[in-house]
């Protein structure tokens, strides 16, 4: 098994790589990239796209490459398994949406969709005071496990965006799980650790 995981904003590859500890078990490999400048992308994930690239363009083009790489070098997408968190998780949300392939599964962790394009009407105090976007991928996620963990309160990621990206990505054939903790916490749950855990050993 191979886990690609991505850090949040302002953040180093070595962050998101103590989950490797934490989830504790054997014979997995892990993949960690560093973001150029310790962010995916410039502005928050609400924000409107126009804003974020070319970072985003090239965000997701660095995690195909990894994808690929693995691929060719004989592992199957039965064994690659994608998470983050915060802009990290948001980044593996958005790169399954946009390239689905059947990959073991994906855990984000206080993370939400960017979205394909803007959406109609104004900003939304659900949303941070952001408009909300829209989410049109064409592809098919054939039952493949996602996890969304967030705390309801998180002050980064508001849990309308968490909610709506689980509806979209179900809709998109996704075995969708979501946990949504109280409190205003943005961090790490230890639910969220638990479920990549259990998606790495098989259960």
């Amino acid at each position: 098994m191979v886990v690609v995981a991505a850090h949040g904003r302002n953040g180093v590859a070595s962050d998101i790589l103590r989950l490797a500890s934490q989830v504790d078990l054997p014979d997995v490999a892990w993949i960690a990239p560093q973001a150029a400048g310790r962010s995916w992308w410039p502005e928050i994930f609400l924000a409107p796209l126009a804003l974020n690239e070319p970072g985003l363009s090239s965000a997701l083009k660095r995690i195909s490459t990894i994808a690929a790489g693995l691929l060719a070098r004989g592992f199957t997408s039965d064994q690659i398994v994608l998470t983050g968190f915060s802009q990290g998780a948001c980044l593996m949300l958005e790169h399954i949406a946009r390239h689905p392939q059947p990959w073991r599964g994906v855990v984000a962790m206080s993370g939400g969709l960017l979205g394909s394009g803007e959406g109609d009407g104004g900003p939304y105090s659900a949303l941070h005071g952001h408009a909300e976007k829209a989410f049109t991928y064409p592809g098919h996620l054939a039952r493949m496990p996602v996890h969304l963990g967030c705390h309801e309160g998180d002050p980064v990621i508001p849990a309308a965006r968490v909610r709506s990206s689980a509806r979209v990505l179900g809709g998109m054939g996704a075995d969708v799980t979501l946990e949504m903790s109280p409190g205003k916490m943005h961090g790490i749950r230890p639910d969220d650790i638990a479920a990549l855990r259990r998606l790495l050993a098989g259960g």
